[in-house]
């Protein structure tokens, strides 16, 4: 997503058509702006009062576990079971793939080692919030 002008450019560009009483063609020549924004600008400030930008979202998800230590206890305590297993398991409404990410997120592997004398899964790095 592009990147929205800066407020100073706004404040110019609104100022030069409201209190110079320029084209808006030639404001947007000038400041090599499109005639669209000019226009959507000049309609943010009539329904809002200023021509702030919208507030962006940073990319992502929002996470479904977002208390990891309680996970890290429930993993634990549930290691032998599957991820749908665990999903079904957790308190709240979540699906196998969320586990499987949360899992991942971890250090868990998905994989059960043949030699190992519990069927049950293993941590392989340490902890992400522990220091």
């Amino acid at each position: 997503m592009a990147k929205p002008y800066s407020y100073d450019v706004r404040q110019k560009v609104v100022t030069a058509i409201e209190v110079d009483k320029r084209k808006k063609s030639e404001v947007s020549k000038l400041f090599k702006i499109s005639r669209n924004t000019l226009d959507l600008w000049l309609e943010r400030k009539k329904q809002t009062g200023d021509v702030l930008p919208e507030k962006t979202k940073p990319p992502g998800n929002n996470h479904k576990i977002t208390n990891w230590r309680k996970f890290h206890e429930f993993v634990n305590q549930h290691g032998d079971k599957t991820q749908s297993q665990l999903a079904q398991l957790w308190p709240e409404d979540i699906s196998s793939r969320t586990t499987a990410r949360a899992l991942k997120k971890m250090g868990y592997t998905r994989k059960k080692r043949l030699m190992a004398t519990a069927n049950e899964m293993k941590p392989i790095v340490k902890y992400f919030w522990s220091n």
